[in-house]
């Protein structure tokens, strides 16, 4: 049953990744993470395939708490490679927790709250500045001091700011990124995070002597329950035709139509890897797999970012703004964790078929 691919903590699901790509004779590395914690935090990646063979590439936990999804897709992957052994034509990338101190500590964010999503700079950008309207959210996003019982409810408050901002401009305030707020949401870091620095270092033995590669980053927590919004990185070379050629029966969101789930992101991890490996075709797209309203989430993430800054921390309380993060992000519905698993091996499929293709 898919629900079985999903873990109750990162340890577990980390162990029950190596077991499982030991099992089926992958090529299995282990990094740490400096500055994640005395637990061994580790981003584990496994290969498997000709490292001159098209590649297939499915990243996963890169925003820390999603990693509960992920790690159950590529659980599910390689439980699928045990029964029926994948195309030998192929290379296959699985990338384990790219943050995982956020996997383990059940935040969306890095040790240094850093959302590593937004931390993959391309030069000339820098680490500063943020968007127009982050700086007048601040005091509703990043309370400075702990919750009271008088306060005016979340909900109250981000109704007025919708209602006198709008909703794509708060959207695109919020979750865009942000280098001036160290304690706030978003904060894409000041320097190079270690996760990034990990990846830098390292991807290039991942990827290999590939002739072409499709990547595929799963996500969730944005758009409607249990469907997926496939939001590719695109250019002269990777028009939107190409995906939508590509992944026909997917629902497709281009950062320029300027849709009602996507923002535009800084500091991404997609245009990154495009970027880095511009020698051969590299196409990406991040999967994202909704959840609950975007209200409920941000207001999920506000409350963890909260306890996390103001505390009290170690209480009943903290405990619970995590289980509602959790939750926001990889829901306890026996339904959702089937739809998710089916659609994202569905979209591997594809994503194998094309890249063999280019």
């Amino acid at each position: 049953m898919a629900e079985d691919y999903f873990s109750s903590s990162y340890m577990q699901s980390r162990e029950r990744f190596r077991i499982a790509a030991d099992a089926i004779g992958a090529s299995c590395d282990s990094y740490q993470v400096s500055g994640a914690g005395e637990g061994g935090l580790t981003i584990d990646v496994a290969t498997l395939g000709p490292a001159d063979a098209p590649a297939v590439v499915v990243s996963s936990g890169v925003h820390g708490v999603e990693g509960f999804f992920g790690s159950a897709v590529l659980l599910a992957m390689l439980d699928r490679f045990r029964q029926q052994p994948p195309d030998r034509g192929l290379r296959f990338v699985l990338i384990h927790a790219i943050n995982p101190f956020g996997f383990d500590q059940l935040r969306r964010f890095d040790e240094a709250n850093i959302d590593v999503n937004r931390n993959f700079l391309i030069a000339p950008q820098t680490y500063k500045g943020s968007p127009v309207r982050y700086g007048a959210l601040d005091r509703f996003l990043n309370p400075a001091s702990p919750a009271t019982r008088w306060e005016v409810p979340f909900q109250m408050q981000a109704m007025a700011l919708i209602a006198r901002h709008g909703m794509p401009t708060l959207k695109s305030a919020v979750a865009g990124g942000q280098y001036e707020y160290p304690s706030g949401l978003f904060f894409g870091g000041s320097q190079p995070a270690a996760s990034m620095v990990v990846v830098r270092d390292h991807c290039a033995r991942w990827i290999g002597d590939a002739p072409s590669v499709v990547h595929i980053d799963l996500h969730s927590g944005l758009g409607r329950f249990a469907e997926c919004q496939l939001m590719p990185v695109v250019s002269d070379a990777a028009p939107a035709s190409a995906f939508i050629d590509a992944f026909p029966d997917r629902s497709l969101e281009f950062e320029a139509t300027h849709q009602r789930t996507a923002y535009s992101v800084r500091g991404g991890m997609g245009q990154w890897f495009v970027d880095r490996f511009g020698d051969r075709p590299y196409r990406f797209a991040l999967a994202e797999f909704g959840t609950y309203g975007p209200l409920r989430v941000l207001a999920a993430l506000r409350r963890e970012n909260r306890y996390h800054f103001q505390g009290p921390r170690d209480t009943e309380a903290q405990r619970r703004a995590k289980a509602e993060l959790l939750e926001c992000f990889c829901p306890r519905s026996a339904a959702w964790r089937r739809r998710v698993i089916d659609a994202s091996l569905s979209i591997v499929d594809q994503a194998s078929r094309w890249s063999q293709r280019l």
